[in-house]
């Protein structure tokens, strides 16, 4: 498996967090995209864009409305500690929430000048969804492990080619579920949207346009990271954790 995809998917460098009350954010996280939603059965959200300085978390001018998993949210494992509560399972439609890396871009096109990794998708890219699989959560050539080893998965890196539309035109991978527990969840990405109140299966989507700043604005060696939880929930943790105030 190509290396860099390794990293793409955090399988490397994101550890879960062990449960701890005065965890807070690693400081070394000095970029930080949050998505708050209404509750936990919310799709849409409000995603907002955030630098560490030696003053604290100062608000950025690129922030957006998004979409999320169509059956709202629930406790992903990431960079927080674990959670009580429900948990995102492979298949629920649920966005996981919490705190993540946000480790390398993607897309149809080479693009040139960014800060962090990126990959080109070709149409033998597949990420792995099937639970059974030995590839799961992780991204996969084809024509390198073999068309039997990607049977089953629904994630055909490139849409254009295998579903007929542009959501992977430009992205970013996600680091949830970076040990790859079965069932767990996988494949989840910051994504172009179908439209404003067009959920998705729980990835967080957005404007082609944002997406386009989003991947530009996002630098490797800041460590960036992502927010993804209910308000009420966000403002319980902002303090503790080290968190913007919205």
């Amino acid at each position: 498996m190509n290396a860099l995809l390794k990293v793409s998917l955090g399988l490397l460098a994101v550890a879960v967090a062990p449960a701890q009350a005065n965890w807070q954010l690693p400081e070394n996280v000095k970029q930080l995209v949050v998505v708050t939603t209404d509750d936990w059965d919310g799709i849409q959200g409000q995603l907002r864009t955030y630098v560490r300085t030696e003053n604290g978390w100062q608000a950025q001018s690129l922030s957006s409305a998004v979409t999320i998993g169509r059956t709202g949210s629930a406790w992903g494992i990431g960079l927080h500690p674990a959670q009580s509560g429900l948990q995102k399972k492979e298949g629920d439609g649920k966005a996981p929430a919490g705190i993540f890396a946000l480790t390398s871009g993607f897309g149809y096109e080479a693009i040139s000048g960014l800060e962090i990794p990126y990959q080109q998708m070709q149409g033998s890219h597949y990420c792995m969804d099937v639970n059974e699989s030995a590839y799961y959560n992780q991204i996969v050539d084809a024509s390198i492990v073999g068309e039997e080893a990607v049977e089953g998965s629904s994630e055909g890196m490139r849409r254009d080619l295998h579903y007929g539309d542009e959501l992977y035109r430009q992205g970013v991978f996600v680091a949830h579920n970076p040990q790859n527990v079965p069932g767990a969840g996988s494949c989840i990405f910051l994504h172009l949207w179908r439209g404003d109140d067009k959920p998705t299966a729980g990835c967080t989507a957005m404007p082609g346009e944002v997406m386009d700043e989003l991947i530009r604005w996002l630098d490797a060696d800041e460590d960036p990271a992502m927010v993804l939880l209910p308000g009420e929930v966000y403002k319980k943790h902002q303090s503790a954790w080290g968190l913007p105030a919205l």
